[in-house]
């Protein structure tokens, strides 16, 4: 247990303390952005593949039993957590994380205006479901708590960087999934989100009928439904 919460914590800290501007810019200025970049992304990748590692390594408790109801929610939300994740980060979105600088908003945030933090969260959640035990629900619970947890800060951040115009940007999406939708404002799919779509029916398509969840991970998700 102390290797995974001191995994977990590195984790935490690596996407936390970088994304104070002052801090990023600063280590930006005396390595400069490839580096940066190259540098920040191995380091994430070794201490996530950490923190699997050593949450396999905690004994299997299970908390409840497992059915083919377990396996349809996370058929519906990891899927849908990859979507909005891997569309979160080809949209234009000032007002939250993205890989797009563009200051107009993607079509993907009438959705959410967080759509990469609840997507995470989505895909977490299914995960926990599906697995039923402590050790997954701390690693998913973990990970779901974080990523929700880091809407208000980037609220707070998004709010002093953009200034007055964060509220007429703000007006156009919701934090909370859909609400922005039931209020009038209409989601069509763009390049992102197609890009998006496609590349998760591709994904989980591998995952799920190619053998790709069962090589990575040890486990076949379809079993529950045998």
């Amino acid at each position: 247990m102390t290797e995974f919460l001191a995994a977990f914590a590195l984790f935490v800290a690596l996407h936390s303390i970088p994304a104070v501007p002052t801090i990023r810019s600063g280590i930006i200025r005396r390595v400069g952005h490839p580096v940066y970049f190259a540098g920040y992304s191995a380091i994430s990748t070794a201490a996530l593949i950490w923190v699997f590692s050593s949450a396999l390594a905690l004994d299997y408790i299970p908390l409840w039993e497992l059915g083919p109801a377990n396996a349809a929610v996370a058929f519906v939300l990891a899927p849908f957590g990859i979507f909005l994740v891997v569309a979160g980060l080809l949209s234009a979105n000032p007002l939250s994380i993205t890989l797009n600088p563009s200051p107009t908003l993607g079509s993907v945030t009438k959705i959410t205006r967080h759509p990469v933090l609840w997507g995470f969260a989505a895909w977490a959640s299914g995960h926990i479901a599906a697995n039923g035990d402590l050790r997954s629900l701390l690693l998913f619970g973990g990970f779901a708590a974080f990523a929700l947890g880091a809407i208000p800060m980037t609220e707070k951040r998004s709010k002093r960087r953009l200034g007055g115009s964060w509220a007429k940007l703000a007006g156009h999406s919701s934090i909370l999934p859909f609400a922005a939708c039931l209020k009038g404002e209409q989601s069509t799919f763009d390049m992102p989100m197609l890009v998006a779509g496609l590349a998760t029916a591709v994904l989980t398509l591998w995952l799920l009928f190619a053998g790709g969840h069962s090589a990575m991970f040890g486990a076949d998700p379809l079993a529950l439904f045998i």
